[in-house]
């Protein structure tokens, strides 16, 4: 076997269509569009949701409410799981590579639910106030990062 003699399976490639290229071809003339209307002539391109003039579904359905733009995303983090950090200070970047939070730009709040046994520093955007309670018991501070 050498490149002379190299080819691709049977059924691999497919000619292209050559429309309008004659009566012979099966897709002379019209080039399969059909005559007259919208879609046969060139440059036709339907716009996204086009139901063929029926109201499309995005306008038949109804709105309620609004989205604010302004809301203030957090990723919420429970006491139990920094128990598990054997690190004394958890700041974003530990959190980070812990894999409980996304990226360093994400804003974090700290929620009491489990138990922490060990004195830490921690560092968020937002605590619960029982959050921020069994911290201080354990002997540990709360520090609040920079508003975002």
């Amino acid at each position: 076997m050498n490149l002379s003699n190299l080819h691709s399976a049977k059924n691999a490639t497919k000619d292209r269509i050559r429309v309008g290229r004659g009566p012979g071809s099966g897709k002379g003339k019209t080039s399969g569009r059909g005559t007259k209307g919208q879609k046969s002539i060139s440059g036709y391109s339907r716009k996204r949701g086009f139901e063929g003039g029926q109201m499309p579904l995005s306008r038949r359905v109804p709105k309620r409410g609004f989205t604010n733009i302004f809301k203030k995303e957090y990723t919420e983090i429970n006491l139990g799981r920094l128990d598990k950090i054997l690190k004394k200070e958890i700041t974003l970047k530990v959190l980070v590579e812990s894999g409980l939070v996304k990226s360093e730009n994400s804003r974090v709040k700290i929620l009491g639910r489990g138990d922490i046994t060990s004195e830490k520093t921690v560092h968020a955007h937002k605590f619960s106030r029982s959050a921020k309670e069994k911290i201080e018991k354990a002997g540990g501070k709360t520090v609040i990062n920079g508003r975002k």
